[in-house]
């Protein structure tokens, strides 16, 4: 399992440096909010942009959590993503916001928030290289673990062998040093860790612990 540090929770006046600290990462998940899908406004690809330069070795995993993405998927591919992610519950049309991504060059993946059922997904998988589950209810950092996302994780597993499919299977919310072994057990290929991560004394050591 790897270890997707998730910018949410970085100090945004020191930014560089509090990602710095989180540099032994594959991947950085950068959570984006317009205030209309969830309550709360985050940042846009401005932001994405500036840092791109500087963390080139990094995997840019865009996280949409807006009402109508497919209005930015391009802005996006443009500063830098590598994975984009919206989610199935916003108002865009999945199919094509799904082969926008991919007609840019990018990797696409879909979320789903804590209500919604895995098996919503079924139309998609065979053309998604991500799926995240929201095991918080998507808007804002600390909050705490929800245990029935363990279950979608073992089914999005289950439904990847069964049909051969490749995806990776993504965790985002309450995910620190004592649920993260749940959701690695149960399949997660890619754990977003916020508020932990940037909290603890020194996250290299977490994740290099946690990706051993």
């Amino acid at each position: 399992m790897k270890v997707a540090p998730s910018i949410l929770s970085a100090d945004f006046t020191q930014l560089e440096n509090s990602i710095n600290r989180t540099s032994k990462a594959t991947y950085l998940h950068i959570d984006v909010m317009d205030g209309v899908f969830v309550p709360n406004i985050s940042f846009g690809q401005s932001i994405q942009k500036q840092i791109r330069p500087k963390f080139e070795k990094m995997i840019f995993d865009t996280h949409l959590m807006i009402i109508d993405p497919i209005k930015y998927i391009k802005d996006f591919a443009d500063a830098g993503s590598d994975y984009i992610t919206f989610h199935i519950e916003a108002k865009s049309d999945i199919n094509e916001t799904i082969d926008l991504i991919h007609s840019l060059g990018k990797k696409a993946g879909i979320s789903i928030k804590p209500a919604t059922n895995p098996d919503v997904l079924i139309p998609y998988l065979n053309k998604l290289d991500l799926v995240l589950v929201m095991s918080v209810e998507p808007g804002f950092g600390g909050q705490k673990f929800m245990p029935n996302s363990l279950e979608k994780i073992s089914w999005l597993k289950s439904y990847r062998e069964n049909n051969k499919l490749n995806y990776l299977i993504s965790v985002d919310g309450g995910i620190n040093g004592e649920t993260y072994p749940l959701v690695e057990n149960a399949g997660c290929d890619l754990a977003v860790m916020g508020s932990f991560l940037y909290k603890a004394e020194n996250p290299n050591e977490w994740i290099e612990r946690i990706e051993k």
